[in-house]
């Protein structure tokens, strides 16, 4: 099954403006957020579309015990609903699908990333009353229950298994090789949540040179968020050049060389020599 397909140019220009709006928002809703990701994606979802997902958040939350108790009791009301009765869990097939990275397809296929069935997790529980927030352990996003000091874990992608001490201490190990350290339990920012969705996406995309659509899309978007690695735009630039745009590209390399320049002038050359040759492509 081929991946999905951008929409039109004038749809893709108004959700990236709703999405720029909505990043900005004094709470940014984690929900709209990837959802105008998945909008930009997949140009199938229309805002009825976008609405349904949100109607069936509702009704999940909706199913969920009313305030089961403590932490624990929320995880494993979770947990038996998602993962259980709904089955929403991952395997490692879903990271070689561009639409495990989209909350939409997500919900239809009830496969998905850590990440993206931990937003599913997230914004039934939080639509449910349940004191929830995200977890972005190295290399695998988990969800978390309750205040610091009585902190629960519950791993969606293995179906909202509740996660012992010893058991985040192995995630963590296991991606860097490192010990748990304490500030890798706080709570995740939404807006971190949808950038490390977006470096997905952009990692899903540089395995395939393709779909370089992808990449610039997702490049885009990040560039949006009131915070964001400055060399984004450098990125940018370089694949405005491989699809062709050579003008455009040369123009936000010289751009980036003249940002660089204040701190590495050697790299500021080389830039700037990438858009001289970006521009004689156009002879």
């Amino acid at each position: 099954m081929s991946s999905p397909r951008p929409p039109r140019r004038e749809r893709a220009d108004e959700v990236r403006r709703r999405f720029a709006d909505e990043a900005r928002a004094e709470r940014p809703d984690l929900a709209e957020l990837c959802l105008l990701v998945g909008a930009a994606a997949d140009g199938t979802l229309d805002d009825a579309g976008t609405d349904a997902v949100q109607i069936l958040l509702d009704e999940l939350a909706g199913q969920l015990p009313f305030r089961p108790g403590g932490p624990l009791a929320w995880a494993t009301a979770l947990a038996e609903l998602l993962g259980g009765r709904h089955g929403y869990r991952g395997s490692p097939g879903d990271y070689q699908r561009l639409e495990s990275s989209l909350l939409h397809a997500v919900l239809r296929r009830r496969r998905g990333l850590p990440i993206l069935l931990s937003v599913l997790w997230m914004e039934v529980a939080r639509r449910a009353g349940a004191p929830v927030h995200g977890v972005a352990l190295p290399g695998h996003f988990v969800v978390g229950f309750g205040p610091p000091e009585r902190q629960v874990l519950a791993d969606p992608f293995d179906g909202g298994r509740v996660l012992t001490g010893t058991d985040a201490e192995l995630l963590v190990a296991g991606a860097t090789g490192a010990p748990l350290d304490p500030s890798m339990l706080s709570p995740a920012d939404p807006l971190d949540v949808v950038q490390r969705v977006l470096n997905n996406v952009r990692a899903w995309a540089a395995a395939r040179p393709e779909r370089s659509d992808v990449a610039l899309w997702s490049v885009e978007l990040s560039l949006l968020l009131p915070s964001h690695p400055a060399r984004l735009r450098y990125e940018r630039a370089q694949l405005l050049v491989q699809r062709g745009d050579f003008l455009t590209g040369a123009t936000e390399l010289d751009a980036y060389a003249d940002v660089v320049a204040a701190v590495d002038e050697p790299s500021a050359s080389r830039i700037r020599q990438q858009a001289h040759a970006a521009r004689a492509m156009l002879n």
